[in-house]
């Protein structure tokens, strides 16, 4: 483990594969003279158990920081349920208003019943339940056929010579009403 800053490496010839570190402002690091080229150069070498023991406060520092949790503090209002809850003023009441109010009450209730005992509404309804049932029956229809072709599911074709998967393919095609 080395000390603080980098050698230049211009100083460094081609063929030297040295990475020194000098520094002079370490006080737990063993100085050593290191021959680079013609002048000799004093560098500072730290032990491992003296940046060990530089580095567990920090690693402690930041288990810590990643650790801690905040309460969560909503600010002043924080018991405050909000404006909506709290009732309005009661607004002035017109009789106009209220007669007319249940007058068109009357009206739509009376347009509900009519629609839903209408003759075409019933033919709508009785055509989307059989549509609901075919659409079903096809759907799973194709996913049967899919399923015998690739061997999975309820439909599947494992244990059936070549012959009789093609051929209970094709009855499941003429079934659903495909090719």
């Amino acid at each position: 483990m080395f000390c603080s800053s980098y050698l230049p490496f211009s100083r460094l010839s081609p063929h030297q594969h040295t990475t020194a570190v000098v520094s002079e402002k370490f006080r737990n690091c063993s100085k050593q003279k290191v021959k680079l080229g013609v002048a000799e150069k004093s560098i500072c070498i730290s032990s491992p158990s003296s940046a060990l023991q530089k580095s567990i406060p920090f690693a402690a520092a930041s288990v810590s920081i990643l650790l801690w949790s905040f309460p969560v503090n909503a600010g002043i209002l924080s018991g405050f349920s909000g404006l909506e809850s709290m009732p309005g003023p009661q607004l002035p009441q017109f009789d106009f208003l209220t007669q007319r109010n249940e007058e068109n009450q009357k009206k739509y209730a009376e347009f509900d019943s009519r629609f839903k005992s209408s003759p075409m509404l019933k033919e709508l309804l009785e055509k989307s339940k059989s549509n609901k049932e075919k659409n079903r029956q096809q759907i799973q229809d194709k996913y049967c056929i899919r399923g015998a072709e690739w061997g999975v599911g309820d439909c599947s074709t494992q244990g059936m010579t070549p012959e009789e998967k093609d051929n209970f393919i094709s009855m499941l095609k003429q079934k659903s009403g495909g090719d």
